[in-house]
């Protein structure tokens, strides 16, 4: 297992569409290790493959509380195949965006589908954080980070202050 780079705004790879896994290999079991390492590290609670520069459909997810014993989730080839019309405000980030949070409105229930390392189909339907970090996640994929959820305005804010830094730290 091996810390991997996080890719923080404004890096233009957190914007491509995710290609399938299609068979787990080794190098995607190490892959995955490796997320969860990182994710650990830095902490978070899910982690998309794209995050450290992997355009694949990988996400590793793990909600437990810092004293609670670790459970962690790997989602090879994740996809959302329904969505509720009740609505859910919960307030996100991301370790692509690191100290900026905000609320986002979701669906509040979700219905999922997504292959496990050893190639078993699980579908399940979840609520509330889980919901919200599957969506949150498998949005990584596809190319969309939870700031295109906010106002034109608060968006275009987050971006300069990213550009901003990232300009600094290249002077």
């Amino acid at each position: 297992m091996a810390l991997r780079d996080i890719l923080t705004l404004p890096d233009p790879r957190l914007r491509l569409v995710s290609k399938p896994v299609g068979a787990v290999t080794d190098d995607i079991r190490r892959l995955s290790d490796d997320m969860l390492e990182t994710m650990y590290a830095a902490p978070g609670i899910g982690l998309a493959a794209i995050q450290i520069g992997e355009p694949l459909r990988l996400v590793v997810i793990d909600l437990a509380k810092k004293d609670e014993e670790r459970r962690p989730i790997v989602l090879v080839d994740p996809e959302i195949t329904w969505s509720s019309e009740e609505r859910r405000v919960h307030e996100e980030g991301c370790l692509s965006i690191p100290e900026y949070y905000e609320e986002v409105e979701r669906p509040d229930r979700v219905r999922y589908r997504y292959r496990t390392l050893a190639g078993e189909v699980v579908e399940g339907e979840a609520d509330g954080m889980l919901a919200t970090c599957l969506q949150h996640e498998i949005d990584h994929l596809n190319g969309t980070m939870f700031i295109d959820y906010l106002s034109r305005l608060k968006r275009s804010r987050v971006l300069r202050k990213f550009e901003k830094a990232a300009r600094r730290e290249g002077a």
